[in-house]
């Protein structure tokens, strides 16, 4: 770990400590920029998309990836590039999630997944989208329930994905070695989808 990074995560490691103390739900991370803190006050619809999508990856990990898992909540952090992310889903070797660690590292990370919010898009097209290639993490899906669109990036490449596939909400999407079927995602405000 640099020196540099070094102390960056140090401020990071304060911030979450501060805001233990705030009230509502806080997120520390670090991008190009360094810490950046967001309070978390994701939808019920953000959080069950993002609970699908993991729940349909880990029916079929066993038989494509064994000894992997898809999971929420761990953070990946690579000192490296000074980066720490918490994505909404990732995959990860299972065994990594037993370690005293409090982040996983990029090679024991497979794919991220984040589900856009409605406050803070530009946080997964842009700034997510610079920091998971540039970890070299092989695969990105972001859903976005603002217009009911998806993507899948792979094939990390000099600090970017060189590859995007299109989806919108109901297809059958393929991420990596699986399928995510989408029939029962709803978008944002939509009057009547429960």
């Amino acid at each position: 770990m640099s020196l540099d990074y070094a102390r960056i995560r140090k401020v990071a490691d304060e911030l979450s400590e501060y805001a233990e103390h705030l009230e509502g739900s806080w997120s520390v991370e670090i991008g190009a920029g360094g810490p950046v803190m967001a309070m978390m006050r994701p939808c019920n619809r953000h959080v069950r998309i993002a609970g699908r999508i993991r729940d349909q990856i880990n029916q079929q990990i066993a038989s494509t990836h064994p000894g992997w898992i898809a999971e929420t909540g761990p953070e990946v952090e690579d000192p490296q590039v000074g980066r720490m992310r918490r994505p909404d889903v990732l995959v990860c070797e299972e065994s990594a999630l037993d370690s005293d660690r409090d982040s996983l590292a990029p090679d024991e990370v497979l794919a991220c997944v984040e589900v856009v919010s409605k406050s803070n898009p530009s946080n997964d097209y842009v700034e997510k989208m610079a920091d998971y290639p540039a970890m070299k993490i092989g695969l990105y899906l972001i859903v976005d329930p603002r217009d009911g669109t998806i993507a899948v990036y792979d094939d990390p490449c000099h600090g970017a994905y060189r590859n995007r596939a299109p989806y919108i909400f109901g297809d059958i999407v393929r991420f990596g070695a699986w399928s995510i079927d989408t029939s029962t995602f709803r978008r944002y405000g939509r009057i009547g989808d429960a």
